[in-house]
């Protein structure tokens, strides 16, 4: 391994900063479009972990002797991949609805309780 050659835990440094950045946009921010793009901001830094945990602990459940990275790690991954398309599109489309119903997507102003 070479001195620039990066090793997983640069990758969980990484994904530490990353989710950092979208818990502090959903906390800060008030448009539901930057709130709905640091969700997916702290989706894809749960993924980053996931393959560098993978990496570092080199995972096969098939043949625990095999010291090449198993594919849990990207199976949760492609898993997490597909709720957060879903998500994506749930999001979206809700984001839109309120959009044309109150012409602000202000996360404040939204309120779907009243008539």
């Amino acid at each position: 391994m070479s001195f620039l050659e990066p090793n997983a835990f640069s990758y969980l440094t990484v994904s530490v900063i990353m989710f950092a950045l979208g818990i502090i946009g959903v906390m800060t921010r008030r448009n539901g479009i930057v709130v709905f793009m640091c969700i997916e901001l702290m989706l894809n830094a749960v993924n980053l972990s996931l393959v560098a945990f993978s990496k570092m602990h080199h995972l096969n459940p098939l043949n625990p002797a095999d010291p090449t990275t198993g594919a849990t790690g990207s199976m949760l991954v492609f898993f997490v991949m597909c709720v957060a398309a879903a998500e994506a599109v749930v999001g979206l489309s809700v984001i839109i609805a309120l959009f044309r119903n109150k012409l602000d997507i202000d996360i404040n102003n939204v309120n779907i309780f009243k008539w």
